[in-house]
């Protein structure tokens, strides 16, 4: 429920249910969400994608601005299923010579009308809670596949297990396509930061990067998750990390992606060495040999703000 709804049904303020529903999660009796709570146990609990779509919808989409810049002219990449990837489809339309790689209806539909972008989808079994072709036929028609970036996303993400998801036969499908990438990049709002689901998509060790917003000033859980995620090597480029809510313009800027901002965290080192790899398969950042102490430094100020 939201905590509008929950406000609404016990006559009291929002602020109100905001203080005890933080409270009933300290004892175990609730998970808190962005904007509302859920029971407890979501490990096996998947939202469909109706409820999806209304969750955390400024934040997806400075995440998914920022996650846009990654991309280039002419790259191959793989793009999985979820409400942000879809953000990040409708972006990547206006990039030329583009192939991407999809097993999401949704995110196809949304490159559907660009003429510049080559769309390649998967085969498999259509999941309709989320709109993706999944199982083993979706499966085999990306053995063999190789290109520079895998954009996705999923229900939780921890320092400790990596990216997870409810459903098991979404999870080995983003399986698959991180395979097929040199470069794993995971796009997930900070409500999902510190949250764990059932089934393991991608270990801390395979990420590359991580597109995130900026978590409120009170959300400890998250910041402690993203100092351990840096800590492990993982990027960390932070949307609206200055001035105003994410994807909000603050007080004085202006509206849309020119006024986008980032935080990045470089890595220490190259992530992993790929074999014959040129220059259109490396990080989107430059890598920073120095940059230990100024990333812990920027994501301490992060878990202050």
């Amino acid at each position: 429920m939201s905590l509008r709804e929950l406000a609404r049904v016990v006559q009291t303020s929002e602020v109100t249910v905001r203080r005890d529903v933080r409270a009933l999660e300290a004892e175990g009796l609730l998970d808190r969400r962005h904007g509302g709570a859920v029971l407890p146990g979501g490990f096996t609990r998947e939202s469909g994608f109706p409820q999806k779509s209304h969750l955390a919808t400024a934040e997806k989409t400075a995440i998914a601005d920022l996650a846009a810049g990654l991309v280039e002219e002419g790259e191959a990449i793989v793009v999985g299923a979820g409400t942000t990837t879809q953000e990040l489809a409708r972006r990547l339309a206006r990039v030329p010579g583009l192939t991407v790689v999809t097993n999401s209806l949704l995110v196809a539909q949304a490159l559907a009308h660009a003429n510049r972008v080559e769309v390649v989808m998967t085969g498999g079994t259509l999941r309709g809670s989320n709109y993706a072709l999944v199982g083993s036929g979706a499966e085999q028609s990306l053995q063999g596949l190789r290109v520079s970036k895998a954009f996705i996303s999923g229900s939780g993400l921890t320092a400790e297990r990596g990216l997870s998801t409810s459903n098991m036969l979404s999870a080995s499908v983003d399986r698959a396509l991180v395979q097929a990438a040199a470069e794993v990049v995971v796009l997930a709002d900070h409500t999902k930061l510190g949250t764990d689901t059932m089934f393991q998509t991608v270990s801390t060790e395979e990420i590359t990067r991580l597109v995130t917003d900026e978590p409120p000033g009170q959300d400890d859980r998250a910041g402690a998750e993203l100092q351990a995620l840096a800590d492990q090597g993982v990027q960390i480029a932070v949307a609206g990390a200055s001035g105003g809510a994410a994807g909000r313009p603050g007080p004085g800027d202006e509206a849309g992606p020119a006024r986008q901002q980032r935080r990045d965290v470089p890595l220490p080192g190259p992530r992993r060495q790929v074999p014959g790899a040129g220059p259109g398969l490396r990080t989107a950042a430059s890598l920073d040999q120095g940059a230990g102490a100024e990333q812990r430094a920027r994501v301490a100020d992060l878990r202050r703000r």
